[in-house]
């Protein structure tokens, strides 16, 4: 998985591409946790995400849980295969997707 990280001012736009599973969700955790303090604004391109499994969701819960308290997370550009198992597993209900 690729993680590219653009910030301006209190924006912080994420793009991901590849996988997120078991194997590279860590990865993303860490970058999150280095990278939010004083975004009040993060967006998720998932244009080049090609899948998603329960690790990752869990990292994109978390923050969601974290962006609720200090601003608004966003979720751009989803592939059918991602939405699908947005919407099983009722995160399209939780996240703001567009």
């Amino acid at each position: 998985m690729t993680i590219n990280k653009t910030q301006d001012g209190s924006e912080l736009k994420i793009a991901l591409s590849g996988r997120l599973d078991t194997t590279t969700a860590p990865q993303l955790e860490a970058e999150l946790n280095t990278c939010l303090d004083g975004v009040e604004s993060l967006v998720f391109d998932m244009a080049g995400l090609e899948y998603i499994s329960s690790a990752g969701l869990r990292v994109l819960l978390a923050a969601q849980k974290r962006m609720n308290k200090q601003g608004k997370m966003t979720v751009r550009s989803v592939n059918e295969t991602v939405q699908e198992v947005f919407e099983i597993t009722g995160f399209s209900d939780i996240l703001t997707i567009e």
